[in-house]
């Protein structure tokens, strides 16, 4: 199920689901029907439906919540070392440079752990743990600024996409133009 603004349910709305399904269970166990506990508990008929059928398969330990689904992956000593290795630098683990990115930090935890985050997975799992991006403090002593905006002037504009020009269009995708 998706929720609104990409997030899911806090320990107080899951244990709030919870109640609901039990009281689906109490009145699975007074043979009352799908609708009429759908109506009365404010849910869909899908949802009472697959909750009998869990119900019937495990008892009232199939309606239970099984907890937060993004309950972290990687134990606190895990973290630690992961902590250690990053402290030592990109170098140390075989890349050219000193940067570390999102994608050589998920590469790492999947070498070192045997675990596997997405992208964005490995950014929350950062920011969890008081890591945070980070910019260089100076400027590259190779930049020459003349050039960046003579770039930003002169070739930006032809390799730029050119905006599609208003025109009379039409609303059939069978006839050209409609008069």
């Amino acid at each position: 199920m998706r929720y609104a603004q990409g997030g899911g349910l806090t320990d107080a709305g899951r244990a709030a689901r919870e109640r609901i399904r039990l009281q689906a269970v109490e009145r699975f166990e007074d043979g009352q029907k799908n609708g009429e506990i759908a109506a009365a508990l404010r849910v869909t008929e899908r949802s009472v439906e697959r909750w009998r059928r869990q119900w019937r398969e495990r008892g009232e330990a199939g309606v239970l919540s099984k907890g937060s689904p993004g309950r972290p992956r990687l134990s606190e000593t895990q973290i630690a070392r992961l902590e250690r290795e990053l402290e030592r630098g990109p170098l140390v683990h075989g890349w050219a440079d000193q940067r570390w990115t999102l994608a050589r930090i998920k590469t790492l935890i999947g070498r070192l752990f045997h675990v596997s985050y997405t992208v964005e997975g490995t950014w929350l799992l950062l920011k969890r743990h008081g890591w945070s991006w980070q910019q260089p403090a100076r400027r590259a002593i190779e930049r020459d600024d003349a050039a960046v905006e003579v770039w930003k002037k002169e070739t930006w504009p032809r390799v730029r996409a050119p905006r599609r020009r208003a025109a009379a269009g039409s609303s059939s995708r069978t006839k050209p133009v409609s008069r």
